[in-house]
């Protein structure tokens, strides 16, 4: 996926969740952050970030903020980045080479999935995408705040094994170079231990990390899932 206006500043604040103080050329403005997650390890005072710019007058911002730069590696924190990605890269068969239908926030029992595939075969299998930008040491953890939402779309996935189709929570590391990614027990250990038993009783859990530029996300490499 493109970004079409990218441009480089320093981030000074994060009033709130959804808004930003951004340095750029000089002057501070007033960013929407696409990420409504805690990020304290990545929005801190001084850190470069990337602001995909909009000419839309009716916005209340002009600016959203995308990516940001920890240290040596390149973080998209765009929470709409990943479903973009992992409808591009299954369309062109990454995911799987005889899909017939890809169709985006289905509604299977009680949740709303990210996707529901349908292979040539007339299999089906239900998708959660997850997108990760929490590192440690190497290490991917998610999520970066207790989710309540993840573990009713682990359980619901459960549901849909249980109806005889196929169902994966798909991780999109959001980065480059990471070990493996791995639930964040110490912040939610509710959603390691939904995983953990869903992968017991057929849920898939596949990680793939991404090539990430200011401008552009693209699906990158199998990561291992340690759970």
């Amino acid at each position: 996926m493109q970004y079409d206006h990218i441009v480089r500043g320093t981030f000074r604040a994060r009033p709130n969740r959804f808004i930003a103080l951004v340095e750029i050329d000089g002057r501070e403005e007033v960013c929407h952050v696409k990420n409504t997650g805690r990020c304290r390890e990545l929005l801190v005072p001084g850190a470069t970030v990337y602001l995909d710019h909009s000419d839309n007058p009716k916005r209340k911002t002009a600016y959203d903020l995308v990516a940001v730069e920890k240290g040596a590696r390149l973080i998209n924190m765009d929470a709409q980045a990943p479903n973009r990605v992992f409808a591009e890269w299954a369309a062109g068969g990454g995911f799987l080479p005889h899909l017939c239908s890809i169709r985006p926030e289905v509604t299977f029992g009680a949740s709303r999935f990210d996707f529901r595939l349908e292979t040539e075969e007339g299999k089906v299998i239900w998708v959660e995408v997850k997108g990760v930008t929490l590192e440690e040491n190497g290490l991917a953890r998610f999520p970066d705040a207790p989710t309540e939402r993840g573990v009713k779309h682990i359980q619901e996935l459960q549901r849909t094994v249980e109806a005889g189709d196929g169902a994966v929570l798909f991780f999109v590391v959001q980065m480059e170079g990471v070990q493996s990614v791995q639930p964040n027990d110490a912040t939610h250990p509710a959603f390691g231990a939904a995983l953990r038993q869903a992968a017991k009783q057929g849920v898939q859990v596949l990680a793939r990390g991404c090539r990430v530029e200011p401008s552009r996300l693209e699906m990158a490499e199998e990561i291992p899932v340690v759970l």
